[in-house]
């Protein structure tokens, strides 16, 4: 039976990580959950932060150490940007490990380090599966990137057509978002007096995860020139999901549009594609794994619009998704495809 950590076990993408693998078929069948562990909570018994986990209340976090980690067989690193990357080159070779964190997404050291501000660590396989080639690489993998939330979003909503290539890859993506993605650290900004019954667009044009979103739609065309971007995040009074519309020249009918997000997401388990007309909500796809894609097509141009809970399909359930490739089980185990 594998033993499976995770690292930042009381922060909401841990927290997610630990709900989905809780109520997965393979817990005490073919894993269990070991090391809970934490940065300045270790020693908190995890009940008393995280009560919504019952099950595993009485575990006390651990510190966050290569030799904790080290007696596992895989680990969910659920780390602020920058700390999995020192953490990761002082694990043993037969731990299997999926970051949640940016440290290891980006293939280009320059947009690293301009974006980041540290040097880069690498590029390891990175965790969307629906994207051409993806799933493949990472059934063969031992580390995996899981993906940003907000270029989750973005790039299941452009994908279908670009692949289908009714979509010209110089797009807008314009992305609502709840207060969760931020982590629990303490912010003025993100204070109740602050956000609610308000709308704010933050970073824009400058924001970490705009590279991120161009290298995926760079894998999906041979002209890599040819791939523009630009990104606006904005914060609203949610405390989960994400609403992304993408838009882009059309290259194709309306018809043909149709025909190329119906077929890219005819046999993927976690896109679901709405009827014309009825248009994604991000309350639909909480606690979810899915994302509800719609698409229309309107005075030459593409209007792609996606909703996904940032917490699961944006992160944590990207995590266990590519975590039950790695080892060989259902990709679906332990993932909802039904919302709250």
């Amino acid at each position: 039976m594998k033993r499976i950590a995770v690292a930042g076990a009381s922060g909401y993408a841990g927290g997610e990580a630990l709900r989905l693998l809780l109520n997965h078929p393979g817990y005490n069948r073919d894993f269990t959950i070991g090391a809970l562990t934490g940065g300045s909570n270790a020693g908190a018994r995890f009940g008393d932060l995280v009560p919504a986990l019952p099950a595993l209340a009485s575990k006390r976090l651990e510190e966050t150490t290569p030799e904790i980690l080290g007696e596992h067989d895989a680990v969910i690193l659920a780390l602020p940007h920058g700390v999995s990357a020192a953490l990761a080159k002082d694990l043993p070779e037969h731990v299997s490990i999926i970051d949640c964190g940016a440290d290891f997404r980006l293939k280009n050291a320059s947009a690293w380090e301009r974006y980041y501000g540290t040097e880069h660590a690498g590029t390891w396989v990175y965790g969307i599966p629906e994207l051409p080639g993806n799933r493949e690489a990472i059934a063969r993998a031992r580390t995996v990137a899981a993906p940003g939330c907000y270029p989750t979003g973005a790039t299941l909503a452009a994908a279908p057509g670009i692949v289908g290539r009714v979509m010209a890859p110089q797009v807008s993506v314009v992305s609502v978002t709840g207060v969760s993605g931020a982590g629990k650290k303490p912010a003025v900004n993100l204070l109740g007096a602050e956000t609610m019954a308000n709308l704010r667009a933050y970073s824009v044009g400058s924001h970490r995860h705009t590279p991120e979103i161009k290298q995926n739609l760079e894998q999906l065309v041979e002209d890599t020139d040819g791939v523009h971007v630009t990104f606006t995040p904005i914060l609203a009074p949610l405390t989960r999901g994400i609403l992304s519309t993408v838009t882009a020249p059309a290259r194709g009918s309306a018809s043909d549009v149709r025909h190329a997000y119906e077929s890219f997401c005819a046999d993927e388990p976690f896109l679901h594609l709405l009827p014309e007309g009825q248009q994604p909500e991000t309350r639909h796809v909480m606690g979810s794994n899915m994302v509800h894609l719609q698409v229309e097509v309107t005075d030459g141009m593409i209007v792609a619009t996606s909703a996904i809970d940032n917490l699961t399909k944006g992160t944590a359930g990207a995590a266990v998704q590519c975590l039950n490739l790695m080892q060989g089980w259902p990709e679906t185990a332990g993932l909802p495809q039904t919302g709250l």
